[in-house]
C-alpha cells in the first residue's frame, strides 16, 4: 500500500476524531468548577457493551430479532396504538346507539311570600317553598345516525383502517429488521472471506519468497505477491469495520440500550421455497394491508354518504323520568295547594318525546351530501389506483424473487469453482507452470466470488421479504 496515502488517511482520521472529542473536553474544566454544577449538563453517552466484556454474547435468531425490534420501533408501536384507539371509537360508538340511564336529584328553595296562607314560593313554576327531586332519567336519541347505524359501521371501517395501516407498519420493519440482520450475517462472511483471503496471500507471499530463494522465481513475483497481500490486509480491516458496523445498526433496532454483545445466526445456506405467481396472486388479492386500507376508505365514505342522506331524515327524542317531586322527601306528601287531599302518593313517571323535522336550512344539508358524494368518488379512484400499483408491485418482487433466487445458485456454483481453481493453480505454481499473476488472479477471483454469493443470499432474503409485504407469510 502506498505510504503516503496511508499518512494522509490516517491524518484525515486523526481530524475527525479530534473535532468529536474537542467539544466534551471544553465542556469538562466548566462543569467541575464550583457553582455551575447544573449549567450545561448533557446526556451522557454510555459506552456500548463490547465482544471483550465476560458475559457471553446474545444469540438472536431472526424471529427473536423482529419480536425485539416489535417492541422498540417506535412507529410500529405508534400504530398498533392507533388501532387500539381506534377500537376504543367503535366501542363508543356502540354505546352511544343504546339508551342511557342517570340518577337526579335535586333540592329547590324557593323564597317565600310572607303571607302565611299562602304555600307557594315567589316562582310560580313551584308548588312549594321546599321542591325535592329524585328521578330515574333514561334518554334514547333516535337520531338518523342511530337508527342508520351509519356512526357504528363508520367506526368500524376506522377501526379496520387503523388495524390494515398497524399490519403495513408491521410488515415494513420485517422488511427493515430482515434486512439489517442478513446485512450483519453477510457481513460477517465477507469478514470471514476477508481473513481467509489475507492468509491466502500471507501463504503465497511466503511460498514465492521461497521459490526465489530455490531460484525458481524471479523477485517480480515476490513483489507481485507482497502487494496482493497487502492489499488484503487493508480489505479485511475493511471488512471488519463493514462488519462492526452492520451490528450497530441492527443493535439500534433491537435494543432499547445501544447493545453489540449479540451474535445473528446465518440460516441462509438453508433454502427457502418460491411459491407459484398464482399463489402469490391470491395471497395478495386477500392479504395484502394497502388494498384493505383503500376497500375500507371506500366502504366510510359510503358510510358518509348514507349519514348525509340520513341528516334529511326526522329524529326523535325519548326522556323517560321516574321518581319523586315533591315538597318532601317521601313517597307520600301532602301537596301544598291541596292540603286538605292529604298525603298523597309522590313516586310516579312522566314522558317527554320530541320529533325534528328539517324544513330549511339554505342548502347547508345539500351541500354537505355532495362533498360526501365526491370524497366518496375520491376513495373509489384510490382504490382503483392501490390495485393497479399492488399488481405492479407484485409482478415486480415475484420478478425479483425469481432471479435472485437464480442468482443464488449460479453464484454458490461459481464460488466452489473459483476456489477449486485457486488450489489447481497453486499447486501448478508451486510445480513452476503457473505465473504469480495467476494466482493473484484467482485469489481475486474466489474473494469476488464468495463476496457476490453472499450478497445473492441477502438480495434473495431481502426480496422475499418485500413480497411477504404485499402478500403475508407463506
Amino acid at each position: 500500500m502506498n505510504m503516503s496515502s496511508a499518512v494522509s488517511r490516517m491524518s484525515a482520521a486523526l481530524a475527525v476524531l479530534a473535532a468529536v472529542l474537542m467539544p466534551c473536553a471544553s465542556n469538562t474544566p466548566a462543569q467541575n468548577e464550583p457553582g455551575l454544577e447544573g449549567a450545561g449538563d448533557s446526556t451522557p453517552l454510555a459506552q456500548p457493551p463490547g465482544q471483550g466484556q465476560s458475559a457471553p454474547p446474545i444469540l438472536v435468531t431472526l424471529q427473536d430479532a423482529l419480536e425485539r425490534a416489535r417492541k422498540n420501533d417506535a412507529q410500529y408501536l405508534a400504530a398498533v396504538g392507533d388501532a387500539k384507539i381506534a377500537r376504543e371509537d367503535r366501542v363508543q360508538a356502540r354505546a352511544a346507539m343504546l339508551p342511557s340511564v342517570s340518577d337526579l336529584t335535586a333540592f329547590l328553595n324557593t323564597q317565600g311570600t310572607g303571607v302565611p296562607d299562602v304555600a307557594e314560593g315567589r316562582f310560580v313554576t313551584n308548588d312549594g317553598v321546599h321542591v325535592y327531586r329524585q328521578w330515574a332519567v333514561l334518554h334514547e336519541d333516535l337520531s338518523p345516525n342511530t337508527y342508520l347505524m351509519t356512526g357504528l359501521h363508520r367506526a368500524a371501517a376506522a377501526e379496520a383502517i387503523a388495524k390494515a395501516k398497524s399490519e403495513i407498519a408491521r410488515r415494513g420493519l420485517t422488511v427493515t429488521v430482515t434486512k439489517t440482520y442478513y446485512a450483519l450475517a453477510v457481513a460477517q462472511r465477507k469478514y470471514a472471506a476477508a481473513q481467509q483471503s489475507s492468509d491466502q496471500g500471507q501463504r503465497f507471499f511466503k511460498v514465492a519468497q521461497d521459490q526465489e530463494r530455490a531460484g525458481q522465481a524471479a523477485h517480480s513475483d515476490v513483489v507481485k505477491a507482497e502487494i496482493q497481500y497487502r492489499q488484503q490486509e487493508q480489505a479485511f480491516e475493511e471488512a471488519r469495520l463493514a462488519m462492526e458496523n452492520a451490528r450497530l445498526d441492527l443493535a439500534v433496532l433491537l435494543f432499547s440500550t445501544l447493545n453489540e454483545n449479540f451474535t445473528v445466526v446465518d440460516d441462509m445456506d438453508s433454502p427457502q421455497p418460491l411459491p407459484s405467481f398464482s399463489e402469490v396472486q391470491t395471497m395478495a388479492g386477500r392479504e395484502n394491508p394497502n388494498l384493505r386500507v383503500a376497500n375500507e376508505s371506500v366502504h366510510q365514505a359510503s358510510l358518509d354518504v348514507s349519514a348525509a342522506k340520513g341528516a334529511f331524515l326526522p329524529s326523535l327524542v325519548i326522556d323517560a323520568d321516574y321518581g319523586i317531586e315533591a315538597n318532601h322527601f317521601a313517597l307520600n306528601s301532602v301537596w301544598a295547594t291541596h292540603p286538605q287531599a292529604g298525603p298523597v302518593p309522590a313516586l310516579g313517571y312522566f314522558l317527554t318525546a320530541s320529533m325534528t323535522f328539517p324544513v330549511w336550512d339554505w342548502g347547508t344539508l345539500r351541500s354537505k351530501l355532495h362533498q360526501t358524494e365526491l370524497k366518496q368518488e375520491q376513495a373509489r379512484t384510490s382504490l382503483s389506483q392501490t390495485q393497479r400499483q399492488l399488481l405492479s408491485q407484485l409482478y415486480a418482487s415475484y420478478n425479483e424473487a425469481s432471479v435472485a433466487r437464480n442468482a443464488v445458485e449460479s453464484s454458490r456454483h461459481t464460488a466452489d469453482l473459483a476456489a477449486e481453481s485457486l488450489r489447481l493453480i497453486n499447486l501448478r505454481y508451486q510445480a513452476g507452470e503457473s505465473t504469480a499473476l495467476e494466482v493473484v488472479d484467482a485469489q481475486n477471483t474466489l474473494t469476488l466470488a464468495r463476496n457476490t454469493y453472499a450478497d445473492s443470499e441477502l438480495r434473495y432474503r431481502v426480496a422475499l421479504a418485500s413480497l411477504q409485504a404485499l402478500t403475508g407469510n407463506f
